[in-house]
């Protein structure tokens, strides 16, 4: 059996940044259990298998870690939707197309920016408002878990993120993909962060969000060094995301946290009316920069919606070849 596949750097416009993808077209007649042993294989952070629409969408669309299938995940949402917009017999030389994705989370509407005929940027909007839990941990056992000090801890009375956010504490936050949110006082300290993966073992490993993530909403001009760049958006929030869970001990760029961080902050925020934005940093740390465009809608005191956007591009194209072992 000859698959063949494709690859997208995803949350980057340039080849080598952001978090890479695997997309195999055409492969809803693979078993569950082989398109799992792909995704192993492939050992990328996601892997999509893409078939035709069931429910009147563009696209069936299931997604794989190399460890468990995903219901919904950011990076593989807004790579196949680009993948796929390349693609369209009709492209526009400039504006937008809305896609939707039939994902198992539900239908997952998203509109892609056409620049010279070439889509160039994909936001999606979350099928699922945010759902918060407190988190059963403090943020002092939560930060030794991440290797870090107390003094690495927000402060009370500390604004974040440009929007006057109130005192951040952890949380537990998903929009279809639940995460362990830590907030941090200091770019440093997220850099610094590094799993133990014994701890977390015995504290998140079977919890409704064993996903940790890190985040910092406070920039400094020493911690946007070697960060912004002079042809990018200035970064609002420095984030890391650790999933070991999943089979991925760290990811580059993760557009279902940053739906979950879009509904953090939102809430913690708690104006009444309007739409709040964000520009998310991710992957310096691994060499693969990454930039991620959230937006969260309020009304009447909640948020009523999550966007996600961000750039991807083509890189590989080849075939898998599977030896006729009745896989």
């Amino acid at each position: 059996m000859n698959l063949p596949f494709h690859t997208l750097d995803v949350f980057t416009d340039r080849v080598f940044g952001g978090n890479p993808l695997g997309v195999f077209p055409d492969a809803m007649h693979l078993s569950t259990d082989l398109m799992q042993r792909i995704a192993l294989e492939m050992s990328l952070s996601e892997t999509v298998f893409l078939g035709p629409p069931e429910a009147g969408g563009d696209a069936r669309v299931r997604i794989f870690t190399p460890g468990v299938e995903v219901p919904f995940a950011g990076h593989p949402t807004v790579g196949t939707a680009v993948f796929l917009a390349a693609r369209l017999p009709d492209a526009p030389e400039e504006g937008t197309v809305e896609l939707v994705l039939e994902e198992n989370v539900g239908p997952v509407p998203v509109e892609v920016r056409f620049e010279a005929g070439r889509p160039v940027f994909a936001r999606f909007t979350t099928a699922l408002p945010p759902e918060h839990r407190p988190s059963p941990w403090s943020a002092r056992e939560l930060a030794a878990m991440v290797g870090l000090e107390p003094s690495d801890l927000p402060e009370k009375g500390m604004a974040g993120a440009g929007h006057g956010t109130s005192f951040l504490e952890p949380q537990m936050v998903s929009c279809g993909l639940p995460y362990h949110v830590l907030p941090v006082a200091t770019v440093s300290a997220v850099r610094r962060a590094a799993l133990d993966t014994g701890a977390w073992s015995r504290m998140l490993a079977d919890s409704w969000a064993h996903h940790v993530y890190v985040i910092c909403p406070w920039t400094a001009e020493e911690d946007r060094a070697g960060v912004d760049e002079p042809d990018q958006d200035p970064v609002d929030v420095r984030v890391r995301m650790f999933a070991p869970g999943s089979g991925v001990p760290e990811d580059p760029a993760t557009g279902s946290a940053a739906a979950a961080l879009g509904g953090y902050l939102s809430a913690a925020d708690g104006r009444t009316e309007g739409t709040l934005s964000w520009v998310v940093a991710q992957g310096e740390e691994m060499g693969r920069p990454s930039r991620l465009y959230v937006e969260a809608d309020r009304h009447n005191g909640e948020t009523v919606a999550i966007r996600v956007g961000g750039s991807a591009v083509e890189v590989l194209t080849g075939r898998m070849v599977l030896p006729d072992i009745g896989l």
